[in-house]
């Protein structure tokens, strides 16, 4: 992660859902959007909760115009966001507050809170600070002022989420920047600092999350797990940085077992620009895969039909195929120009429905129901930005409609998933629009015209 730069990066940024439990979180911010506690009751914010999908982290917290812009435009779902720790090179942050996490939440964004406080005694690049030295072996032998470090920072840590409104459910990161981890004394009180980070930060009821280079504090998590099991206290979730451009959440420094189903992401491009809608940031791509993932509740339309198809073809009162026609028919109900049974028959009653239809939309109306049609029926309904890892009746819309629109052959299941992505974007350059992999308003508006 970069963190050091700051004033390069505020250069470059304009001036300008997850479900939340309720909880006792006190707090405000003051003038220079420092937490602090205040008397009235927050929402306590969990987050990042089940997701799979693509995020961004950046030290310092964008401007709300800046992440209004890339909410709509970028193909990113969640945001790394530094709340706590000594160490940061952004410790003063002009655009976090409470009001901004709880306004992120509310537009679908996946927080991911990070702390960066004290570092690995061998960490030669890093800043050092007063508390960095103290991880390092006590003059008797052990690590016992590291394992008291790390209960200390988990104390700070959590407090400081809570102040900004992120309670108990959420998962913190912490920050350990890369390290030799051939160095016995700087690895193992590292280690013990991690251990007691995590434990008491579980304790606290937080999840407990850990970012390190996959060659060093993740390799060095692994082998306790594998090598030492049941010595450490391990974290839930790690974040894996190694810049390979491999969107996913693998890395040869560990074997594929370790927190899997549900507990990876991983930082594969370093520092570099992004602009989406015209807005310039300087970020760190990731790939999410946490919980359950993404993952769609029954759409409960017209139950007992089936309504994702690969294709939907023409009908015409001689060639109708009883499946289309029943998909047909619940839409046609839906809009309100049907009200017949959903038997599958390309009647007279169904046909007069669709040609309604059709004129409502300002298609001229035939007796024949066309691609361009089932385009515009099949996406019908609210304009609702989605994008990878979306999952939603948003997303069922948008993945027949692409099928109907010929970009894609998929299941349409309702989580927003690669092959939706890859469809997308190949309708996206058909039509000559921006090619984002995220279906836009303007997006929308072309497949509810029947393009």
């Amino acid at each position: 992660m970069r963190r050091l730069a700051l004033a390069a990066l505020a250069l470059l940024l304009p001036v300008a859902t997850v479900a939340p439990t309720v909880a006792s979180a006190p707090a405000s911010a003051d003038s220079t959007n420092t937490p602090r506690l205040a008397s009235q009751r927050q929402i306590a914010l969990a987050t990042p909760g089940d997701f799979t999908g693509y995020g961004f982290d950046q030290c310092l917290a964008p401007t709300q115009s800046a992440m209004d812009t890339w909410w709509t435009k970028s193909p990113f779902s969640a945001v790394g966001i530094y709340i706590s720790g000594d160490s940061r090179a952004c410790r003063s942050q002009p655009n976090l507050s409470t009001t901004w996490v709880a306004t992120q939440v509310s537009r679908g964004w996946r927080l991911l809170p990070i702390a960066l406080g004290p570092q690995a005694s061998c960490q030669p690049r890093f800043p050092r600070y007063k508390d960095d030295f103290t991880i390092s072996p006590s003059p008797t032998g052990g690590y016992a002022k590291a394992a008291a470090q790390g209960t200390a920072e988990a104390d700070k840590n959590a407090a400081d989420a809570m102040a900004y409104g992120i309670g108990p459910g959420s998962t913190i990161w912490y920050d350990l920047e890369g390290f030799d981890l051939t160095n016995t004394a700087c690895r193992e009180s590292a280690l013990v600092f991690v251990s007691n980070w995590v434990a008491r930060t579980k304790a606290l009821g937080y999840v407990a999350g850990f970012y390190s280079s996959a060659s060093s504090g993740i390799k060095m998590l692994d082998d306790a797990r594998v090598q030492r099991p049941g010595q450490f206290a391990l974290p839930d979730r790690i974040w894996i940085a190694r810049w390979d451009g491999a969107a996913n959440t693998s890395t040869t420094y560990i074997p594929e077992d370790g927190w899997r189903p549900g507990g990876r992401m991983k930082q594969y491009l370093g520092g570099h620009n992004e602009t989406w809608g015209g807005v310039t940031i300087n970020i760190d791509s990731n790939y999410i895969d946490l919980g359950a993932g993404s993952v769609a509740a029954p759409e409960g339309r017209c139950p007992g039909t089936r309504l994702g198809y690969w294709k939907y073809p023409t009908l015409t009162p001689a060639a109708a195929q009883p499946t289309r026609v029943k998909v047909l028919q619940c839409f046609l109900t839906e809009q309100g120009t049907y009200s017949g049974p959903l038997n599958g028959t390309y009647d007279a009653a169904t046909v007069a429905a669709a040609r309604a239809w059709q004129a409502s939309r300002k298609f001229t109306p035939t007796d024949t129901f066309e691609t361009r049609h089932w385009t515009a029926l099949l996406s019908a309904g609210a304009r609702t930005t989605v994008k990878r890892g979306s999952a939603d009746e948003s997303v069922h819309r948008l993945q027949r409609a692409l099928n109907a629109a010929g970009a894609g052959r998929f299941r349409a299941s309702g989580v927003f998933d690669a092959k939706t992505e890859a469809a997308l974007r190949a309708y996206q350059s058909r039509l000559r629009i921006a090619v984002s992999g995220v279906a836009t308003p303007q997006t929308w508006n072309k497949l509810q015209r029947g393009l």
